[in-house]
């Protein structure tokens, strides 16, 4: 049995995640109506949504390091308050600076939530519970994505944007109150000095990697600006791990990466991401832009995603302690290579049955994958390295989220092109049938990172030792 002090505090993770996700990407929709009532372009009305994503990929790799110096307990609190009033001053903005400093002041407190919260859940569970706890955080991550675009569209169309910022502040409240009863643990006895360099090089590094992939997904990117910030980018990230190697209290240990499961399920995981957000993205715009759907009917088809997360959710547990980490993960990443690939191949005279299966069957995988991978990648992890590991991973995630929009905005540029080139009929679908064929191949990748795994991989997360010393495997959430 769960220890019900630590659901409730996985639960309340859950809660920030989704908080957190939900808030970087519904604003995406509500871009024109922003513009119009703040007098800006929509195009710099896009710095809105880079300015929160900036801000929690720069912060995140602070996390660990933050909590030795502060403590759980405060540093939560105090990211749950500061994400709840910047939310109440996102809604009260009068002007686009004011919009723009408090989303900076949101992305803050979201980088610390997630990854102090799972810390926490991590440091308290025994290793075979993890994973049915893990369900709970991951679910946000795979349910965010797929809501946003419809639940931006209706606030945005039935009510006032300031609103998508308002609904965030009785949660806020009510996640205050649960983390003040919840939420121990005091600051490190003699924490170590803060590596200056490392937050300079690794901090400047993602933040202009992340600038770069906003300015090469807009309509009319710069293509010199975004080379040259994005070589910039490799630059410093590329000085940043030379030194985050050599140093003795890096920001951020790379060295756990030389732990192999962790190592493979970075890699796996930050692919897998990719599918994950990419898919969510493409299949609306396919459903209006060349269907010609509505945006209720497309967005109802994109919620059998989200059905098939939940209807898995029950068998996940039950699968990796039957069949092993390694083959249900191979599997999962064969399903959603080949969902993708199945993407492809719809068309408006498609049965609408057919689409809601195939839908339904992408979810029941990202569901899977993300689960499996997510609570993996810390199963070997030292308890010495474990906040370390566990600010890299959050990291790379929130890397990887945002990422795959890009991903799925330049395959789809590269589909115009090679339509244009072709002279394809049809060439609007023929660029969502190369977009989702660049997304299974990276399924493929991902599937290729699975069979690296080794066969034993996560056992210790399927089976529990008990004082007597017999063995029993963990039953379905």
């Amino acid at each position: 049995m769960i220890d019900r002090r630590v659901r409730s505090i996985a639960l309340l993770v859950a809660a920030c995640f989704f908080l957190e996700l939900l808030d970087g990407t519904i604003v995406i929709t509500a871009v024109p109506k922003i513009s119009s009532s703040l007098g800006v372009s929509p195009g710099a009305t896009g710095l809105v949504v880079t300015a929160y994503l900036v801000t929690v990929a720069v912060l995140i790799p602070l996390s660990g390091w933050i909590t030795l110096r502060y403590g759980y307990r405060r540093v939560l609190l105090s990211a749950i308050a500061v994400f709840t009033i910047a939310s109440l001053g996102c809604a009260a903005s009068q002007t686009f600076g004011e919009l723009v400093a408090m989303r900076v002041l949101q992305g803050a407190g979201g980088a610390m939530m997630v990854p102090v919260g799972r810390m926490v859940v991590f440091e308290r569970a025994p290793k075979s519970q993890v994973m049915r706890l893990m369900s709970y955080i991951v679910w946000p991550a795979l349910l965010a994505p797929v809501i946003a675009p419809l639940a931006g569209g209706v606030i945005t169309t039935y009510a006032s944007w300031r609103w998508m910022f308002l609904i965030n502040v009785p949660l806020g409240v009510a996640g205050l109150i649960c983390a003040w009863r919840l939420i121990d643990g005091s600051p490190a006895d003699a924490p170590p000095r803060l590596d200056v360099a490392g937050v300079l090089l690794t901090c400047g590094g993602l933040a202009a990697l992340t600038y770069t992939a906003h300015l090469a997904s807009d309509a009319h990117p710069h293509w010199l600006l975004v080379v040259s910030l994005g070589l910039g980018a490799v630059v410093l990230l590329v000085v940043a791990t030379r030194h985050l190697l050599r140093t003795s209290a890096p920001v951020v240990d790379l060295r756990t990466l030389r732990i192999p499961t962790f190592g493979n399920a970075m890699v796996g995981s930050s692919l897998i991401w990719l599918v994950i957000g990419a898919i969510p993205f493409l299949l609306p715009l396919l459903f209006q832009t060349v269907f010609g759907w509505s945006p209720i009917k497309s967005g109802a088809l994109v919620l059998f995603v989200f059905v098939g997360n939940i209807a898995i959710k029950p068998l996940t547990t039950a699968m990796y302690s039957s069949y092993g980490f390694r083959r249900v993960l191979l599997g999962a990443s064969v399903c959603l290579t080949l969902t993708s690939v199945g993407c492809a191949g719809l068309s408006a005279g498609t049965p609408v049955v057919a689409i809601a299966l195939l839908a339904l069957v992408s979810g029941a995988a990202r569901s899977v994958s993300m689960t499996g991978y997510t609570t993996l990648a810390l199963s070997d992890v030292p308890p010495a390295q474990m906040r370390a590991a566990n600010a890299l991973a959050s990291t790379a995630q929130q890397l990887f989220t945002g990422l795959a929009v890009v991903l799925a905005t330049l395959a789809l540029r590269l589909g115009n092109a090679i339509g244009k080139l072709g002279a394809a009929a049809h060439s609007s679908k023929f660029a969502y049938v190369i977009a989702f064929l660049v997304i299974g191949l990276v399924g493929v990748l991902a599937t290729a990172v699975a069979l690296r795994l080794h066969p034993a991989a996560g056992k210790v997360l399927t089976t529990d030792v008990s004082l007597t010393g017999s063995r029993t495997t963990t039953s379905a959430p």
